[in-house]
């Protein structure tokens, strides 16, 4: 029995499957296990209380985990010890998500694969692996288009009153937050990207307020004008991405690839199912 997982920030999405009979999966959810906000022990008691009862966990052989954030050293050992410490039989791959993406969009073929979901990441992928990547910074400092971007936007406007008649009022209704809870979510609880990404949700229920729809196309401008544009001859490949932000406003990304001399290739909300069958191809031409 093997389990393939790509994880999120947010979310991680698992696949249980067998390659003796590899369509009969089994999918399920656990929270997102970003390192860069969670240690092995709490990603091990998070998998304790997630993972589906029926899943024997000794049988598990293979575990092909792609993650938000493991794009260093101490980052992947961190997951890593937990997935072993989770499944002591199994055999422990952990990847960068980036990687995930581009395996789901593209197969084996190369071209340009981005993530557009709580943080941003994107790359030149060559058939096998990660070719070119441009760091998206993160929340913090970049991770422009993303749904922590645009919670962001979003809740700075708010906190100054400077959200446009009506909508003002509406987030306090849905949220009912003061300033000073605001601040401590962010500068004192953990996942604060997290907390950001969320309002991107009232962004997208709004969309048709000019102001939620200008945010979100002004977010995408500034992850294609940082981002996408510096790839060299970034024109000549088709734009892929994954990611509940780049599928939810994918109309209104394909505007902004387009007005950049882009063709839009696949915009997917999950990489999962495509990643499978990758793993399924590969293992099978073995």
């Amino acid at each position: 029995m093997i389990l393939i997982a790509d994880g999120g920030s947010t979310k991680t999405s698992w696949c249980q499957l067998d390659l003796a009979n590899p369509q009969d999966r089994i999918h399920f959810n656990t929270e997102g296990y970003n390192p860069y906000f969670i240690d092995t022990e709490g990603i091990v008691k998070s998998l304790d209380g997630s993972l589906p009862e029926a899943l024997p966990r000794e049988a598990v052989t293979q575990v092909s985990y792609y993650g938000a954030g493991c794009s260093t050293a101490a980052n992947v050992g961190i997951v890593e010890k937990a997935m072993r410490l989770t499944f002591p039989n199994a055999n422990v791959y952990v990847g960068h998500d980036l990687l995930a993406a581009a395996r789901a969009l593209l197969g084996r073929e190369a071209g340009f694969a981005a993530i557009l979901g709580t943080g941003t990441n994107s790359a030149i992928y060559d058939g096998q692996d990660i070719a070119h990547n441009i760091d998206s910074l993160g929340y913090f400092l970049g991770d422009e288009g993303s749904g922590s971007w645009i919670g962001k936007r979003l809740l700075r406007d708010y906190m100054r009153r400077l959200l446009p008649d009506g909508l003002q009022d509406a987030f306090k209704q849905e949220y009912g937050l003061e300033n000073e809870q605001i601040f401590d979510r962010i500068y004192n609880q953990p996942l604060p990207n997290r907390f950001l990404a969320s309002f991107s949700k009232f962004a997208y229920e709004h969309n048709n307020v000019s102001y939620c729809r200008d945010i979100v196309v002004e977010g995408f401008e500034a992850f294609f004008q940082n981002l996408v544009i510096r790839y060299p001859d970034y024109q000549n490949y088709t734009f892929n991405c994954v990611g509940s932000v780049g599928y939810n406003f994918r109309d209104a990304l394909a505007q902004v690839a387009r007005a950049h001399g882009m063709q839009v290739g696949k915009i997917i909300r999950s990489p999962i199912d495509s990643l499978v069958d990758y793993h399924v191809e590969v293992a099978q031409s073995e």
